[in-house]
């Protein structure tokens, strides 16, 4: 079975253009992200999805610097870039992790993915945001290549072309859907902001890194940066007017599964 991680990734952001090129500890964020990636347990192969934009050609080159793959695809339609790198990569299993996410934990990466391998013919998606309970950057979902194709084709709104897989999981009377809690016991997801839109977000990631990355120890995990801001909760302040701010709140109404709770709709002042 070929597992195959997807790292969306463009410089093109409407609200931080070239975020996915921010120096973090002396490399591109980026770089940074998939180095974390790269440290889970699991035998996955990795692919870098970029657009065919020529401002996305500097993505490109970096993956080629790192060696990793770069598939390059539509630069709106997120589905139809998943599908086709897929398809090329001949995957039968398909990983979604946003680049926007350089503090996902590669431990929830594993839990994630063995949740979905321990009952293979079961679930058509799994992954740990339906509800969330990780802090916010810990995004990981897991689909198989039938019930990819089957949104490619059948998708039809703007947000599920977007955002890949709201197509699969708004039908849970159509899909087998699987959900991993934080092992914790605990619910962080409103409470913590380690995922990157605006200049604060970056602030707080630069934080983090200069406090805790290391070349000994490159990949520390969720409960060391939840002890950091515990100790120094200057941290967790710098972009907390965010916190809770995510895409669903543009269709709280028309997403049949979110509910207002998993989502704020205004920034705090």
């Amino acid at each position: 079975m070929k597992i195959l991680i997807v790292i969306q990734a463009r410089t093109g952001s409407s609200r931080f253009p070239n975020k996915v090129l921010m120096p973090l500890a002396g490399a591109p964020l980026l770089q940074r992200m998939i180095e974390r990636v790269r440290a889970a347990e699991g035998s996955y192969e990795i692919v870098v999805a970029t657009t065919t934009d020529s401002r996305d050609d500097t993505i490109r080159s970096l993956c080629r610097s790192i060696g990793v793959r770069c598939f390059r695809g539509h630069p709106a339609d997120l589905l139809d870039r998943h599908f086709h790198v897929a398809v090329q990569e001949k995957a039968d299993v398909v990983v979604k992790i946003p680049s926007d996410c350089p503090l996902v934990d590669p431990v929830v990466i594993d839990s994630v993915i063995k949740f979905y391998l321990a009952k293979t013919k079961l679930f058509h998606y799994v992954s740990n945001l339906h509800p969330a309970t990780y802090p916010d950057g810990n995004d990981v979902e897991v689909m198989t290549m039938e019930a990819l194709e089957t949104a490619w084709r059948e998708a039809a709104k703007d947000y599920e072309r977007e955002h890949t897989t709201p197509f699969l999981w708004e039908q849970p009377d159509r899909f087998i859907l699987g959900n991993v809690l934080c092992e914790s016991g605990r619910d962080y997801s409103m409470s913590y902001r380690w995922t990157i839109d605006y200049p604060e977000d970056y602030t707080l990631l630069k934080r983090v890194y200069e406090e805790l990355w290391s070349v000994e120890h490159p990949a520390f995990t969720m409960y060391d940066i939840l002890q950091l801001m515990a100790k120094k909760p200057e941290i967790r302040s710098i972009n907390a007017r965010y916190i809770g701010v995510n895409w669903y709140r543009h269709y709280v109404g028309q997403l049949k599964t979110i509910s207002k709770t998993e989502t704020r709709q205004t920034v705090n002042s």
